[in-house]
């Protein structure tokens, strides 16, 4: 069942290239709500628990790595349709193949550093969301 809601995460690499401002409003103005919002650094250890699911993949240890190098921003948002339609904003995950005007096209720099996390289904959204907010966070 679609609960309306996904969860997102501004990467090191957005946050580190001064891109909050440009990405939150292009969120903003592509129709969200914002439901709960917070500015934080992972430690290796909590960006490795958040990416357990690619444990066994070859590039976990780097991801981690690339994850805990520097503050996120980790956002909770709300639209109808919330999943497909950040998935269409935020473009492919090469940004060299994101259509034109998407988020990645605009701020990612690689597939690796590709600006924005989102989740690809409710069930992922809500345990993403989960790990950062506690219900009190959330408005």
């Amino acid at each position: 069942m679609a609960t309306n809601r996904t969860f997102t995460m501004l990467k090191p690499d957005a946050v580190a290239n001064g891109y909050i401002g440009g990405i939150l409003k292009m969120i903003n103005d592509a129709g969200f709500s914002i439901i709960a919002m917070k500015y934080t650094k992972l430690s290796a250890a909590t960006a490795g628990e958040f990416y357990e699911i690619h444990k066994e993949r070859p590039f976990y240890g780097e991801l981690v790595s690339y994850m805990s190098s520097g503050p996120i921003v980790a956002v909770i948002l709300e639209k109808e349709n919330a999943i497909a339609s950040f998935r269409t904003l935020i473009g492919a995950t090469d940004p060299t193949k994101a259509d034109e005007g998407t988020i990645r096209k605009i701020y990612a720099k690689s597939i690796a550093a590709n600006a924005v996390h989102g989740s690809d289904s409710d069930e992922n959204a809500q345990i993403e969301g989960d790990f950062f907010f506690s219900k009190l966070e959330r408005f």
